[in-house]
């Protein structure tokens, strides 16, 4: 680690103390994991403490961790990844937390902390299927309103489950079960049958 670095990781330890799970480094960056019970108070102390001072949020996405390292993953399948600046003191730091409930994964909203939070929780709510707690106006907003599932979630099939169409006869937009016929989309070159071994 740098001098700075080393610096930033000697100040998340000493505001952060026993909420702090675990943290790392990789090329230069920090990422910092908490629990889910400990997370809107970790967003506070990340942005008022005097140096730390991440007052922008620049970016929250959702994670699926089934199938992670060819299914050698062991902990929980979710979690929520949180990039943050302090354009006062100019450093970054990853704050990643995992939500308790693979089934139902919920996690306390941080729009309070930073509002711009608020349209990227609703699409990791939209994508993932992950809820936050207490968030103003939790709405799909990158998917129809009709739409069954997310997207985002490895489970999910790549051609979807239902395709829209216009229907002349109705005047309206329909749903229909999709109508796609899956296929092998390996290039020919690399497919074992394209090979005779002798």
């Amino acid at each position: 680690m740098t001098p700075r670095l080393e610096k930033l990781a000697e100040n998340l330890q000493s505001v952060l103390g026993n909420k702090l799970v675990s943290l790392s480094e990789h090329v230069g960056e920090i990422t910092i994991c908490v629990n889910p019970a400990d997370l809107v108070a970790t967003c506070v102390a990340l942005r008022d403490s005097a140096g730390l001072k991440f007052e922008q949020l620049i970016d929250l996405c959702g994670l699926d961790y089934s199938d992670y390292g060819a299914g050698a993953w062991m902990g929980k399948r979710y979690a929520v990844v949180y990039h943050l600046l302090s354009v006062s003191l100019n450093q970054r730091v990853r704050l990643k937390v995992f939500a308790e409930d693979d089934e139902f994964p919920v996690l306390a909203s941080v729009v309070s902390v930073w509002p711009t939070a608020n349209w990227f929780e609703r699409e990791t709510f939209d994508l993932f299927g992950i809820m936050f707690e207490g968030h103003p106006d939790l709405r799909r907003i990158l998917t129809d309103y009709g739409f069954v599932g997310h997207p985002f979630r490895k489970d999910f099939p790549v051609e979807g489950n239902v395709e829209m169409r216009y229907d002349p006869d109705q005047q309206r937009v329909i749903y229909q079960p999709i109508s796609i016929t899956p296929r092998n989309n390996v290039p020919r070159v690399i497919r074992d049958e394209g090979f005779h071994h002798g």
